[in-house]
């Protein structure tokens, strides 16, 4: 209580709680700096970066987010321009930096230095934001722009090389980073946060996520009243809260929940979620089997005939269908239950980070579309328009969920589990027709890098595209594999990881880097590739390889990808391991770290014993997020 006196002030009469605004200028990462500085105890709002200065009174500090626009650029987000002169403390970072730096008189260019994942950088101990910590850091960078020049008053408090990282004022509390201090990526990145909210802005720390626990749970009773609810449960940790949530703000009675086979679910894993879930108290629990819906059928996506998924290639149309299956299974359920499905409440599991990646405007007026996720196709929109959709977890991240799970009582095993994505194995098996080609100089390109990176090093880039995630803007690049020609325990794993952020950096046509561990990828073709039954059923034994041995431990996720390329028309497999807590950012398991150099031996060798036939070559995906996303569609 004295905390929460000490942070209450008084002002014309009215009493007001310390609060933070986070501008949003369009970043991937806004919601993960509210994340951040909730865990300090401060409560904080999201606001466009056009909000008026009058909207921001009351507030005690500042923090600007990036974002993926140029501040010389025709689509930069529009501001009152009386923003930076409101004499209150503010933090820039990345593309806030750059406002801030141009805004006070400074310089700003393009193609000074590009920058994409974790970068060592030298910091200004003596600057109040770098307070205590070490003079070099480990920081995320994911940027085009730079600062050129200081605006006066300014001075340079860390650089990258020669490039500008971070220019602060101390005088008028003003300071600004090129990196993303928000991420786990960047190593002390919560203790910068902590020294700009409680050194510099003098905040205290008076909110906890038991707080936000108990307002979703009234937020529930307001939106639904006493009307039933349909929850759809896949099982993972997101959409079981979401159903004890529930069931804490409701009579189980009036909560209703589906889950879905639809073929592309885990080994087993389908038959294991419904025994999980009736132990959480669900009175009324279907289980719906569509394989054969899934895998066959078209829908209609505003206007246009898509699918089936069969024969579909393009990953963001495949999401689609499965999200309109979703809402039409979700319609029928409701005809079976004897409710009108336009006007009954539903709910979903939709995390934040969700919203952000699909670009969806009700989050972020500026952010790029990543990927569309299952949970905010058009369907879902609309009916999100008309207040039905239920979304508990919609303003939380992965650690914050598993958090809530904890203490909503949920069992250690579903609190941890491993994300699985709503489309499943359908957006792990990576479609071609077979007719996909290299449209330059890509694969030359590359070897004259690795001449120069590294020296003697075989690599190839091939006609399969993947998702990343480059200066906030989604990039849908060619995958560079590189084959060392040794052995797991011979090859020099701390080279590797160099190499997966220096390519993507230097190469414009890539972003994400494979390494040969089974098998070879030498004569490789493509080999056409469509999400058919055995082809998930193909991936859903390779995957249960790579999830029993690297399950547990500092892996936060770990999965099988199908590949359409191989010699003699076989496929090949990307073992993917990642570490991350909140999957915004994140980094590849390192070998020798959180994988044994046995255990990447031994998945290698079972795949190539089991399914060589099939599989024509294994790769160890040493790609951080960014440049790469943790799914590679």
């Amino acid at each position: 209580m004295a905390a929460l006196e000490s942070a209450i002030r008084f002002e014309g009469g009215l009493c007001m709680a310390e609060r933070l605004a986070i501008l949003d200028c369009g970043g991937q990462y806004t919601k993960v700096i509210d994340r951040k500085v909730r865990e300090l105890g401060v409560q904080s709002d999201i606001l466009p970066i056009g909000a008026s200065v009058d909207q921001l009174a009351g507030y005690q500090a500042i923090i600007l987010s990036g974002g993926p626009a140029s501040v010389y650029g025709d689509n930069a987000p529009q501001f009152d321009p009386r923003l930076f002169h409101l004499g209150i403390p503010m933090l820039g970072l990345c593309y806030g930096m750059q406002l801030l730096n141009k805004e006070m008189g400074g310089t700003v260019a393009a193609g000074v230095k590009t920058e994409y994942g974790q970068t060592e950088i030298e910091v200004d101990p003596d600057c109040p934001l770098f307070e205590g910590l070490a003079p070099r850091q480990q920081v995320l960078m994911n940027h085009g722009d730079n600062v050129l020049a200081c605006a006066p008053g300014f001075e340079v408090m860390a650089r990258s090389g020669g490039a500008v990282t971070g220019i602060y004022n101390r005088e008028l509390k003003l300071y600004g980073v090129q990196f993303h201090p928000e991420v786990d990526l960047t190593e002390h990145g919560v203790d910068m946060f902590r020294n700009f909210i409680r050194n510099i802005a003098g905040m205290k720390e008076v909110y906890s996520l038991e707080d936000r626990v108990e307002t979703a749970i009234a937020a529930i009773r307001q939106q639904v009243g006493d009307n039933p609810v349909l929850v759809l449960v896949s099982g993972g940790v997101d959409s079981a809260v979401s159903a004890a949530l529930l069931l804490r703000a409701l009579s189980p009675e009036r909560v209703y929940a589906i889950h879905v086979d639809h073929g592309l679910m885990r080994l087993g894993e389908s038959d294991r979620i419904c025994r999980e879930l009736t132990g959480l108290g669900l009175v009324h629990l279907e289980r719906v089997n569509a394989a054969e819906l899934f895998f066959h059928s078209t829908v209609n996506v505003d206007g246009r005939t898509l699918g089936p998924l069969d024969k579909t290639l393009d990953p963001e149309e495949r999401r689609n269908i499965i999200g309109t299956l979703f809402v039409n299974i979700t319609q029928q359920a409701c005809q079976k239950l004897g409710l009108d499905f336009d006007h009954t409440y539903w709910a979903q599991g939709t995390l934040r980070p969700d919203l952000i990646e699909s670009g969806n405007p009700d989050v972020s007026a500026h952010a790029s579309r990543i990927k569309t996720h299952h949970n905010d196709v058009s369907g879902v929109r609309r009916a999100r328009e008309k207040g039905l959709v239920v979304e508990t977890n919609r303003d939380w991240h992965k650690d914050e969920v598993r958090k809530v799970a904890l203490m909503l009582g949920l069992s250690q095993e579903i609190a941890m589990r491993q994300p699985f994505p709503g489309p499943g194995l359908a957006v792990r098996v990576l479609c071609s027709d077979g007719t996909d080609t290299l449209p330059g100089d890509e694969q030359q390109q590359l070897e004259q890098a690795l001449q120069q990176e590294s020296a003697g090093l075989a690599g190839q880039v091939l006609p399969v595209k993947t998702v990343g995630i480059q200066g906030d803007y989604r990039s849908f690049r060619y995958l560079t594999v590189l084959e060392p020609g040794k052995a797991v325990g011979l090859i020099n794993w701390g080279e590797m990881a160099r190499l997966a952020s220096a390519l993507p950096a230097r190469l414009p046509y890539t972003n994400r880097v494979g390494v040969v561990i089974g098998g070879s990828a030498q004569g490789a073709t493509l080999t056409p590739t469509f999400v058919t039954e055995p082809n998930a059923q193909l991936l859903r034994c390779l995957d249960e390889i790579v999830t029993r041995r690297l399950g547990g431990g500092k892996i936060s996720q770990a999965f099988a990808v199908l590949l359409p390329f191989g010699a003699e028309q076989k496929h090949s497999v990307a073992v993917r391991a990642f570490v991350t807590n909140d999957y915004m950012t994140g980094r590849a398991a390192r070998v020798g770290q959180e994988i044994s150099v046995q255990v990447l031996e031994e998945i290698a060798a079972e795949i190539m014993e089991r399914f060589g036939d099939d599989i024509a070559c294994v790769l160890y995906d040493c790609t951080d997020k960014p440049p790469a996303t943790v799914e590679w569609q």
